[in-house]
């Protein structure tokens, strides 16, 4: 079972996060640092006269995220290999919360193991499961093609006994597919979800990690990105919209046996070609959501081949009723 919302969620919203995502108020360092004790050294006195952290110190946003883990979700023994992407957890909330609106079809919002979801390259930090299981109750596959990930991901569910029964872990052994190898042949899921990467090359994505720093006044510090990643968390042939593209491609032969397929898109300039590519391969709605996170804008893409009528009579179809 979840744990309740911590006072995080009884403070003023900001801007733009789901009014459901328990991280509106921002953080409540003293409790946090209570809850996670290494957390502590970290904490300091922002120039607003309030605490904070320093955002661009890798050490310090992992404790964070242990503190927000541990304290908001009851989740224990978090961790991440070096060097691995260490994510936003307001943010990756917000993705969930706004994909339980999408599944409740204006209804009510839809809890329980029942509802199956898929979340394409799950990392080390498996970040969406987790966060969508403590929030919803729902079942999650988590599939990826690295082995290091997969692993870390399983020490994170070790951690936590009851977690392995509700987040499964398969290997995607192709770096070309998407659902092939992963989704059995009877199987269905209520949705997908994915944060794909964004640059085309090793070089692209340490070039614009560089810039990052540049702009902080960081200098060469930018190696040592502030949230990590590497690989494929990073880059792939053709970036975001190459990648994006095949999983519009290998969408189509899913069409009755997902509900929603999302993903995350961080460039707006990638949605116009990923819309007509799903009219091209036959998709019946089409969504763009936006979401936000203080200054920072972002969105996912949502389509699905079924008809209303058919994703309202779902769970009865899933069920084999």
């Amino acid at each position: 079972m979840a744990p309740k919302p911590s006072a995080l969620a009884a403070r003023p919203a900001k801007p733009g996060l789901h009014p459901r995502n328990r991280h509106g108020g921002g953080y409540d360092f003293p409790r946090l640092a209570a809850a996670s004790p290494e957390l502590g050294p970290f904490v300091r006195r922002a120039p607003h006269g309030g605490p904070t952290i320093d955002f661009a110190d890798p050490a310090a946003v992992k404790a964070l995220n242990r503190a927000l883990l541990l304290e908001a979700y009851g989740i224990r023994g978090w961790d991440l290999p070096p060097g691995a992407l260490c994510p936003p957890i307001p943010g990756r909330a917000d993705y969930l919360h706004h994909l339980a609106d999408l599944l409740a079809e204006g209804g009510p919002v839809p809890r329980g193991a029942a509802v199956r979801a898929l979340d394409i390259g799950t990392g080390a930090s498996l970040i969406y499961p987790l966060l969508g299981h403590r929030e919803y109750g729902w079942s999650f596959v988590g599939s990826d093609m690295d082995g290091a990930a997969l692993a870390s991901a399983a020490r994170i569910l070790a951690a936590n006994p009851g977690l392995e029964v509700a987040i499964a872990l398969r290997r995607q052994p192709d770096p070309k597919a998407i659902f092939r190898n992963v989704v059995g042949p009877d199987e269905r899921f209520d949705l997908t979800l994915c944060n794909p990467p964004f640059h085309a090359s090793a070089r692209e994505a340490r070039e614009a990690a560089q810039a990052k720093w540049r702009k902080l006044g960081r200098g060469s510090a930018g190696m040592a990105r502030n949230f990590g990643g590497q690989g494929s968390e990073l880059w792939c042939e053709g970036g975001e919209a190459g990648f994006v593209r095949r999983m519009i491609d290998e969408s189509a032969t899913l069409r009755t046996r997902v509900r929603w397929f999302t993903t995350l898109v961080s460039s707006s300039a990638n949605l116009p070609g990923l819309q007509r590519a799903l009219r091209q391969a036959g998709a019946v709605e089409i969504r763009t959501v936006p979401m936000a996170q203080g200054q920072k804008q972002s969105r996912f893409l949502a389509w699905t081949f079924l008809e209303v009528g058919a994703r309202r009579t779902w769970p009865a179809q899933a069920a084999g009723l």
